[in-house]
C-alpha cells in the first residue's frame, strides 16, 4: 500500500458490504448478536480493503503469527515449526497453528476465506508451509495487506509473493556427485510431483550430475510422485522389480526415502549392499532409519526462523530485499550409501 493512500475507513467497509456502520463496528469488536451471513460479508469487506480498528495494533498486547500447514504429522513441517517457533520466542511473538485443510475435508480453505479469518483474528501475519500459490491467492492476500511467506512454494507464478527456501538444484546435484563418486551408474530418482518446481529443480540437479559424469539419466528410471511414504514405495517397488533395476535410488524427501527403504526390505535387499538410498530434507527421523539415512540437508529450522523475521519485517513495513530467499543445502553421508555391489564373476564351462 503506497504510503499516500488512506487507510480503509469504517464507513468504506459499511458500503463495501452494503450494512450500517453499526453494524460493521459489532463485527470487528466481535460482538455476537450478528447474523453469520451478514457476519461473513463484513469479514468479507474487511479483509479486501484491508481495514485495521484505530489503535488495534497499540491496544494489543501480543503479536501472533500463524503458522498454516497441509499436514500435521509430517517432520519437515514439524522442523520448519521448531525454527519459527525458537525465533518467535526470541521476540516475545506468539505462534498458533492451522490446517490449511479445515473441517476435515480434503479441499484446501479458500485464500480469501483464511486471510479473511487472519484479518478477523488480527493476525500480525502468516507463515504458509508448500502451498499451491496462484494468482487468486496472491490476489487475496495483497489485497487484505497481510504479512504472508510462503515456505518452498509449488509454483512461483506471482514473484511478488515473499517465500523462503533452499538450493534445490544444488541439494540434487550433490546427491548425484555422491552417488557417482561411489561408482554408481544406474541410478533412478523418486522424484515428487512435476508441479513442483523444487521437485523440478532436484531432478535437474541431479541430471547436471550426471551429464558432468557422461552418464545418461534413464528416463524410464524417473518416477514423480507425491512427498509421502506410501506413494514412493509404489514408485520405488516397481523400479527394483524391473529386470534391469537401479543399484541406488534418490528420493526428493525423507518421507519417500522411508518409503523406499520399506520396499527395498520387502523384496529382501540390503541396504546398502544390495541397494545405495539417499533421501532429502534431513529431518529428525533421517538419523533414526536402518540404516541411517545418507540425505540432503535442508536448513529447515533456519527457514523458518527467516520466515518468522520476514513477516515481523513486512508488519513493519520493511520488504526484503528479495521476494523468494534461497539458503544452502549440504549433504549428511551415513551409513545408507556404498559402492555398488560387484556382480558375480561369470563361472568357467566344463573343459
Amino acid at each position: 500500500m503506497p504510503a499516500t493512500a488512506r487507510r480503509p475507513t469504517l464507513t468504506a467497509v459499511a458500503e463495501r458490504a452494503g450494512v450500517s456502520i453499526a453494524t460493521v463496528s459489532k463485527v470487528v469488536n466481535r460482538h455476537t448478536d450478528v447474523a453469520p451471513a451478514t457476519r461473513e460479508r463484513v469479514e468479507a469487506a474487511v479483509a479486501e480493503l484491508g481495514y485495521r480498528t484505530p489503535g488495534a495494533r497499540h491496544a494489543e498486547t501480543r503479536r501472533t503469527v500463524e503458522f498454516m500447514v497441509d499436514k500435521l504429522d509430517s517432520p519437515y513441517a514439524m522442523e520448519v515449526l521448531r525454527g519459527v517457533t525458537l525465533a518467535a520466542e526470541e521476540v516475545d511473538v506468539d505462534v498458533t497453528v492451522s490446517r490449511v485443510r479445515r473441517g476435515g475435508g480434503d479441499r484446501p480453505e479458500p485464500p480469501s476465506s483464511w486471510t479473511r479469518r487472519l484479518i478477523s483474528a488480527r493476525r500480525t501475519g502468516a507463515i504458509v508451509v508448500t502451498a499451491q500459490v496462484t494468482d487468486t491467492t496472491y490476489d487475496s492476500i495483497a489485497r487484505a495487506r497481510l504479512p504472508v511467506v510462503v515456505i518452498d512454494p509449488l509454483h512461483l507464478t506471482t514473484p511478488e509473493l515473499v517465500s523462503v527456501g533452499s538450493t534445490n538444484w544444488t541439494g540434487g546435484r550433490t546427491a548425484g556427485e555422491h552417488l557417482l563418486g561411489l561408482g554408481h551408474t544406474r541410478i533412478g530418482v523418486v522424484a515428487g510431483p512435476e508441479a513442483s518446481i523444487s521437485a523440478v529443480a532436484r531432478v535437474d540437479g541431479f541430471r547436471s550430475a550426471c551429464q558432468a559424469a557422461g552418464v545418461t539419466l534413464d528416463p524410464a528410471l524417473v518416477r514423480h510422485v507425491a512427498f509421502d511414504h506410501d506413494a514412493a514405495l509404489r514408485a520405488a517397488d516397481d523400479l527394483l522389480r524391473r529386470a534391469d533395476p537401479p543399484t541406488a535410488l534418490l528420493a526428493s524427501s525423507d518421507a519417500q526415502a522411508l518409503g523406499v527403504l520399506e520396499a527395498a526390505r520387502r523384496l529382501g535387499l540390503v541396504v546398502p549392499r544390495d541397494l545405495s538410498v539417499v533421501g532429502y530434507d534431513d529431518t529428525y527421523v533421517a538419523a533414526w532409519t536402518n540404516p541411517p539415512l545418507t540425505t540432503v540437508h535442508q536448513p529447515l529450522r533456519d527457514i523458518g526462523r527467516v520466515a518468522l523475521r520476514t513477516v515481523l519485517a513486512m508488519d513493519a513495513g520493511r520488504m526484503p530485499d528479495s521476494h523468494h530467499i534461497e539458503l544452502a543445502t549440504s549433504l549428511v553421508v551415513r551409513d545408507s550409501t556404498a559402492p555398488p555391489a560387484q556382480p558375480p564373476a561369470p563361472r568357467e564351462g566344463p573343459r
